[in-house]
């Protein structure tokens, strides 16, 4: 039997999962936004649901998996998107302070990404041709 493989756009390591599932049980389903600059840099910004209000101009990268009965849905706006639309991102988590609207602040633990450019295969479930 052939294996399939499934194409996502976004991922998430062990070590962030944690982060997330532990900062799931004090502030209730998440869900991160990619910042695009400005203030906080441009850093995965995880937020309670319902505290920042995706719109029209935001494009769903996908979901990750971190182990709760919900998966923990990822945007960033669609202006980003454009220049970002060739890259796998991952969500990892390392020391530091985190940005000051990302509920990991106060931890000591701060979320980055982790990218990397698409692979011939994802280019063509995406709809990105065969090659950039």
């Amino acid at each position: 039997m052939a294996e399939t493989k499934t194409h996502e756009r976004v991922a998430v390591t062990d070590a962030a999962a944690l982060l997330v599932r532990d900062l799931t049980k004090q502030h209730g389903p998440l869900m991160f936004h990619q910042s695009g600059g400005c203030c906080d840099g441009s850093s995965p910004m995880c937020y309670p649901i319902g505290m920042f209000v995706t719109g029209p101009s935001d494009v769903q990268l996908g979901v990750i998996d971190v182990g709760l009965a919900d998966p923990v849905e990822v945007y960033m706006s669609e202006s980003q998107f454009e220049y970002w639309k060739y890259t796998h991102l991952t969500i990892d988590v390392v020391p530091g302070r985190g940005a000051g609207f990302s509920v990991e602040g106060p931890t000591g633990m701060r979320f980055l990404i982790r990218s990397r450019m698409l692979d011939e295969a994802e280019l063509m479930h995406f709809g990105l041709g065969s090659s950039i």
